[in-house]
């Protein structure tokens, strides 16, 4: 039997061992496929955790951004308000030596 499969010389027996070869190679790639395709699900949600960690993080990367552009607007509204303090004390002492205030103040002397 052996000798007429290596030989040929029984097409039915070729056709048995091809078709079983046949089988048995469809069913060791059909296993693998589906060892790779579990394996590929597990990575997917590994991936999709990483993904939403790294997003988070971008988002606050954004907003150290946005804080630091706030913090430079709280320090230009500082400089303004003193400059602000400044004048209206100025105002407020010629107020108080003036006798002529608020005449002379807005223009009518």
């Amino acid at each position: 039997m052996v000798s007429e499969l290596l030989t040929g010389t029984d097409p039915t027996a070729s056709w048995i061992l091809a078709i079983t070869s046949l089988v048995a190679v469809s069913a060791v790639v059909g296993l693998l496929l589906h060892l790779v395709a579990a394996t590929s699900a597990g990575i997917k949600s590994g991936v999709a955790d990483v993904w939403a960690g790294g997003q988070r993080v971008a988002n606050n990367t954004i907003h150290i951004a946005k804080a630091y552009e706030i913090a430079d607007g709280v320090e230009a509204i500082l400089g303004h308000a003193s400059k602000i303090a400044e004048s209206s004390e100025a105002i407020r002492a010629h107020a108080a030596s003036c006798p002529g205030c608020p005449a002379c103040f807005l223009g009518e002397k």
